[in-house]
């Protein structure tokens, strides 16, 4: 009988051990800004819903990599080294350079446009290997008819971007093929890193007559210049992140950064609980919400069609 309580109490530590075994789970993203920034707030808040707890049973570590590739590739290559129970790179760069970086630790990534096009999965219903994640695929046909309701003569439209942004490249081919079907053309700006992003936006005055930028890392980090050349020149600037709008951007239809990084969250707890990531499939931001912003428009010299005003989301004054 003794024999059998000693073993009872022995089962009985080992499942309080396993139970309160500490999960390791190692963030990045290829830069700091709001959007970005919302995402690895929501992983973290959505781990603690979960049950996994900073100081008590999760190590939650953040790197971010100022927007330079070759430090997202350090960080992913440390990230390997410390063993965590997983990787969440937030972005297309932060998650190439995970994926590169090993073929054993689960990567759950956040916020990449196109997946497959990055080479991140073999295919969005059946990953393979050890990576799924999140995309943030933005709706850019409702973009273009939102460029189009805000600014009725519109003919041809800046679009401003990294081209060394896998993510962009693929944004760029969506938005021509949105745009050509409403007839209008679409004038590349490139910005090869953030510095370059007032000259690009400038190099669109008498080009454009309107500019849009994606959910580019590189542009958005440098936003404030873009929207500075946009109001001098009453260019009308429409982002494709609601995040943008509240930093200066005219409108934007899209979804809430922050339940991305919930969604994202769920993904990382499905992996810590035991699935395979290569047999998850990638999922996708979910939501939509019209915010547009009055200042923004006075600035730019567009007046917001009441309709417009009536539907929204949100209105910042």
């Amino acid at each position: 009988m003794r024999k059998l309580l000693l073993i009872a109490a022995a089962s009985l530590a080992l499942a309080t051990a396993a139970s309160a075994q500490t999960a390791k789970v190692s963030v990045t993203a290829i830069v700091e800004h709001p959007a970005l920034d919302a995402v690895r707030d929501g992983v973290r808040d959505g781990l603690e819903e979960a049950g996994y707890r900073e100081g008590e049973n999760l190590e939650f570590a953040y790197e971010s990599a100022q927007g330079n590739p070759a430090t997202a590739a350090q960080i992913a290559r440390e990230f390997v080294g410390d063993a965590p129970d997983v990787i969440v790179p937030i972005s297309t760069p932060s998650a190439q350079a995970a994926a590169a970086a090993t073929r054993d630790i689960p990567v759950v990534f956040s916020a990449v446009t196109d997946p497959l096009a990055a080479g991140l999965v073999e295919s969005n219903e059946a990953p393979g290997g050890n990576v799924t994640g999140v995309s943030d695929l933005t709706p850019i046909a409702e973009h273009v008819a939102l460029i189009r309701e805000l600014v009725p003569s519109v003919e041809s439209i800046g679009f401003v971007y990294n081209p060394g942004e896998a993510n962009s490249v693929a944004l760029l081919e969506h938005f021509r093929n949105a745009a050509e079907e409403e007839g209008l053309s679409v004038v590349e700006a490139a910005a090869n890193k953030s510095a370059d992003v007032q000259a690009a936006a400038r190099s669109l005055v008498g080009k454009a007559d309107a500019i849009y930028v994606p959910t580019d890392n590189t542009v958005v980090s440098a936003l404030e210049a873009l929207i500075a050349v946009a109001e001098q020149n009453d260019l009308p600037l429409i982002s494709g992140d609601t995040d943008s709008v509240e930093r200066g951007t005219l409108a934007s239809i899209g979804f809430d950064y922050y339940q991305l990084g919930k969604q994202t969250a769920e993904v990382v707890v499905r992996v810590l609980e035991g699935e395979d990531p290569g047999t998850i499939p990638v999922t996708f931001a979910s939501g939509t919400d019209l915010v547009i912003n009055r200042k923004a428009a006075e600035a730019m010299d567009v007046t917001l069609p009441d309709e417009m005003v009536q539907r929204a989301s949100k209105v910042i004054e």
